[in-house]
C-alpha cells in the first residue's frame, strides 16, 4: 500500500515542478500505475482491513426475535435463551447496536434557561461515612441545589431524606441567596413527589413562596442534568482527600469549596456563576416575611415516660406536662416541644440512631415528683381515719372479720372422722 508521504509526493512532484509519470515512478521506486493512481485520488491512501465475521453472527437471528417481543430484555438473560458459550462481550457489543432498533431512540434537547426560571435539586449520598455521636458512623443526604441560568450551586447535609429535613435544607440555601427561582425541579424524590403528585408538605412550601414544584419524568435524569453533573462534580472534586469528623464540619468544609466551585468559569455558559447570580438575583421572586412551614412536626400526647420520639432518637420533655398534648419541632439543628404555646424542652439534635437525649433537669423532676408521690402515699396509709362526729375508727386486720362471722379460708383439708 501507497504510503502518505509518497503519496503527497508525487502529487507535488507532478503538479507543481512538472515531473513525468516515469521520471516520479523511477526517483520512488513505484510502478507507473501507482503514480497514476496517486494522481487521480483527490484523498490520501487509507488502509481498510477486510471485515472479519464476529461469533455473534450466527446468534443474530435468534437475538432479534427476543427483542422483538421483549425489547429490554437484560443480556444475561438473553445470553441464556440462546445459548450463549462465550464471553459476554461481543454479545453486549452487537446488543448495544440491536437494541436501539426495537426499544427507540430517546433524544436529548438542550435548554436554554432564562435568569430566574429554574433550580434544579437532587439528593447527592457521599460514600464515607460521616461520625454522628454516640459512636455511630453513617451515610448521610447532601442537599444540592444548581440555579439554572447561573449555574450557582449550593449543597448542604441534612440528617434524613424525610420531608420536614428536605424544606427545612431547601429553606436554609434559598435564604442564603436571599430569593427563589419561579420552578423548582425535582425526581420523584419520595418525600417530594414520590407517587407522580408533589406531596401536600412539599406543595405548602411552594405556595408560600409564590413557587411551583415540577417533577422529572420518571427514569430520566437527563430532565436535571445540571444538578446531575454537579454531584459527579462534587464528587470527582471535593470528596478526594478529605475527612470528616461530623456532619457540622463536613457542612464548614463543603462551604468553603463552594465558593471557589462558584468561582470557576464553566464552559457551558463561558462565565462563573458567581459573576452571573446577580443577574439571576434580579429576576427571582422575592422571598415572604415569614417562613414556609419546615421541619418535623408531630402531636402527641405526653406519656408517662415522659420522653417524645423523632427520627428513631427519644428526647426529654418536662414531666410536669405528662398526660396533655405536646407539639413537637424539629429543625436539623434543634428540637423544639411546646405545650399549650410553651416551650417544654430544647435540644441539640441528635443524627444518631436509636440514641436517648435526656435533659439532667427533666430527670431530676421526675425523680421529685416520683418521690413526692411515694411520701403522699406512706401519709395516706399510716393516717388515722375518723367518723363524721370526729371520733377515731380503727383499722382491724382482716382475720379478725373471719373469726367474727365463722368464715374460714384455710385451703388446708380435714381428715374425715372415722366415727
Amino acid at each position: 500500500m501507497l504510503k502518505v508521504e509518497d503519496w503527497a509526493e508525487i502529487r507535488r512532484l507532478h503538479r507543481a515542478e512538472g515531473v513525468p509519470i516515469k521520471e516520479i515512478a523511477r526517483r520512488l521506486g513505484v510502478a507507473r500505475n501507482t503514480v497514476r493512481a496517486a494522481l487521480s485520488s483527490d484523498r490520501p491512501p487509507k488502509y481498510e482491513r477486510a471485515p472479519r465475521g464476529s461469533v455473534v453472527d450466527g446468534y443474530e437471528p435468534q437475538i432479534r426475535a427476543l427483542l422483538k417481543e421483549w425489547p429490554r430484555m437484560p443480556a444475561p438473560v438473553i445470553a441464556e435463551r440462546i445459548r450463549w458459550p462465550h464471553s459476554m462481550s461481543p454479545l453486549k457489543k452487537r446488543l448495544a447496536l440491536l437494541r436501539p432498533e426495537y426499544t427507540g431512540i430517546d433524544p436529548v434537547d438542550r435548554f436554554h434557561y432564562e435568569p430566574g426560571e429554574i433550580t434544579q435539586c437532587d439528593l447527592w449520598f457521599p460514600e464515607p461515612k460521616i461520625p454522628v455521636g454516640a459512636g455511630q458512623e453513617r451515610i448521610l443526604p447532601v442537599l444540592v441545589m444548581t440555579l439554572g441560568f447561573s449555574r450557582y450551586l449550593s449543597a448542604a447535609m441534612i440528617p434524613t431524606r424525610q420531608g420536614g429535613d428536605i424544606l427545612s435544607g431547601m429553606w436554609s440555601l434559598i435564604s442564603a441567596i436571599g430569593r427563589v427561582t419561579k420552578t423548582l425541579v425535582w425526581d420523584r424524590e419520595s418525600a417530594i413527589g414520590g407517587t407522580g403528585r408533589v406531596t401536600a408538605p412539599a406543595a405548602a412550601f411552594a405556595g408560600t413562596l409564590a413557587t411551583r414544584i415540577q417533577l422529572a419524568p420518571p427514569r430520566d435524569p437527563e430532565y436535571k442534568g445540571m444538578v446531575e453533573r454537579n454531584n459527579l462534580f462534587l464528587e470527582t472534586s471535593f470528596l478526594p482527600g478529605r475527612h470528616f469528623a461530623s456532619p457540622a464540619d463536613f457542612n464548614g468544609q463543603l462551604a468553603e469549596w463552594l465558593v471557589r466551585a462558584n468561582s470557576r468559569t464553566v464552559r457551558s455558559i463561558q462565565g462563573r456563576p458567581v459573576d452571573l447570580l446577580e443577574t439571576d438575583y434580579l429576576s427571582m421572586l422575592p422571598l415572604p416575611p415569614m417562613a414556609p412551614p419546615i421541619g418535623l412536626n408531630s402531636r402527641i400526647r405526653l406519656a408517662r415516660d415522659y420522653y417524645v420520639r423523632v427520627d428513631t432518637v427519644d428526647y426529654s420533655v418536662d414531666p410536669q406536662v405528662i398526660g396533655r398534648f405536646v407539639d413537637v419541632v424539629a429543625s436539623p439543628e434543634t428540637v423544639t416541644v411546646f405545650c399549650d404555646g410553651q416551650v417544654v424542652a430544647r435540644h441539640q439534635r441528635s443524627w444518631a440512631k436509636q440514641a436517648v437525649v435526656a435533659d439532667p433537669a427533666h430527670v431530676a423532676t421526675a425523680a421529685r415528683m416520683r418521690q413526692a408521690l411515694a411520701l403522699d402515699r406512706r401519709q395516706r396509709e399510716t393516717a388515722t381515719r375518723h367518723h363524721p362526729d370526729g371520733h377515731a375508727v380503727t383499722l382491724r386486720a382482716l382475720p379478725d372479720y373471719d373469726a367474727l362471722f365463722g368464715v374460714d379460708f384455710d385451703p388446708t383439708p380435714t381428715k374425715a372422722s372415722n366415727e
